[in-house]
């Protein structure tokens, strides 16, 4: 690799007038100097794919921001997880530039030898994170401090090189986050429509015009302790699909390739394929295209899988398949496994010794109860398809692009791939 760079990270960013500090502690920060609305505050619980991610965040008001600017983050800093997996860490980018670098992280502002892209994916490669967790303090709770970040071992190009793989491999990271983008806008409208229709009921009535709000007559349902619309039922999950057991165990199959769901997992991008030749040891359901998956272990993750029209698909017996009777109750059934009503239903009835491993009974699960009329189920489900199918496109073509990217990264950092 020509124009090299070597030397101990610590050392690289000092020379470019960069620094590494550890974030504030707890002494200078309490639970009870957090507040509803203020500063963003980046913990560890905020960094996911090297990114800041705002679910859940937490705030601080500009009082303490000001107490504490030294803890104030610019575009191109990079905050890592001071405690528990620290791999963790967040690229600053212009949008969050001024937030804040909460307790239990570290601050690397990686100067003007490093392009700040680049570091993050060299940061990002195995054998510097397996460095990194080898190097941490403590075997219950592992601990990363000024002088492990300080002491990772730096050999890669000079800062003009470094921009230029790191464009390559942004491309990529911007398609990916373009689509969750897109996705997170599609299941927005996906959502508005279902509470729309089945919790306000405003679905268009005989005239055309919203149900409720039209005057369309209502009536009293003790089970829900609400009004539905006059005519609809309280019907159970299992009086709409049934749920499938039909299972194959992959072993008796060494000929096939199979798509295969797996626990745990919290989005469509988690799946792997099983190629011809490897095997599973035990049984997997057989997934069809109007089937649906459903987490029973740990429900409050909402794991939710919409299977698509492909052949041998199977997925881990943690699912509960619902063979759904067509795509448009299948659609209309993928979002009410998504609604926050079935997700409380089957948190509350989840069971198990372990907090972190709860699991709800299939037939709990199939008992939970919504005011449903098929017509209607069925007309929304044909309006939120495409929006469905769209979202489902776009995290299969996400797992290739991380493919991609996961496949040219090493070789970027070691020089094996070069960039004209």
């Amino acid at each position: 690799m020509s124009n090299s760079l070597n030397g101990y990270l610590g050392s690289l960013v000092a020379a470019g007038g960069g620094k590494i500090h550890t974030g504030p502690f707890g002494s200078q920060l309490h639970a009870s100097d957090y507040v509803q609305q203020g500063l963003p505050c980046i913990m560890p619980a905020n960094m996911k794919n090297s990114r800041v991610d705002l679910s859940n965040i937490a705030f601080i008001t500009d009082e303490d921001a000001k107490r504490l600017s030294k803890y104030i983050v610019k575009a191109d800093d990079i905050v890592y997880s001071r405690r528990g997996d620290v791999t963790q860490k967040a690229l600053i980018r212009e949008r969050e530039a001024g937030y804040f670098c909460g307790t239990g992280c570290l601050l690397l502002r990686p100067g003007k030898k490093f392009d700040a892209r680049y570091l993050t994916y060299y940061l990002s490669i195995p054998r510097i994170q397996n460095w990194i967790v080898s190097q941490a303090i403590g075997a219950t709770m592992p601990n990363l401090n000024t002088g492990i970040l300080s002491s990772i071992p730096f050999h890669g190009p000079e800062k003009t090189e470094q921009e230029k793989i790191a464009n390559v491999l942004s491309v990529v990271e911007e398609k990916i986050e373009l689509n969750n983008s897109i996705n997170a806008e599609l299941e927005a409208m996906a959502k508005t429509l279902y509470d729309y229709w089945f919790v306000q009921f405003e679905f268009p009535g005989a005239n055309g015009k919203p149900y409720k709000s039209s005057g369309c007559k209502m009536e009293y349902n003790p089970a829900l302790k609400r009004e539905i619309p006059e005519g609809w039922n309280v019907t159970p999950l299992s009086k709409i699909t049934p749920v499938s057991n039909q299972s194959v165990n992959p072993a008796d199959y060494h000929d096939k390739v199979f798509r295969h769901f797996s626990i745990p997992i919290y989005d469509a991008t988690k799946t792997f394929g099983l190629e011809a030749g490897q095997t599973i040891g035990s049984n997997k359901f057989i997934v069809k295209e109007n089937d649906i998956m459903v987490s029973k272990l740990n429900p409050w993750f909402s794991r939710v899988i919409y299977a698509m029209e492909e052949e041998d698909i199977i997925c881990s017996t943690e699912f509960v398949v619902w063979r759904t009777p067509n795509s448009s109750i299948k659609n209309f059934l993928y979002m009410v496994a998504r609604s926050p009503q079935f997700i409380a239903h089957c948190t509350q009835s989840a069971t198990g010794t372990s907090n972190s491993h709860k699991r709800v009974n299939p037939g709990v699960m199939m008992r939970f109860e919504i005011p449903f009329k098929e017509e209607i189920a069925s007309a929304l489900g044909e309006k939120i398809e495409p929006m469905i199918k769209q979202m489902v496109i776009n995290q299969r073509e996400n797992i290739e692009l991380a493919k991609l990217r996961d496949w040219l990264l090493p070789m970027l950092m070691n020089g094996q791939v070069t960039v004209k």
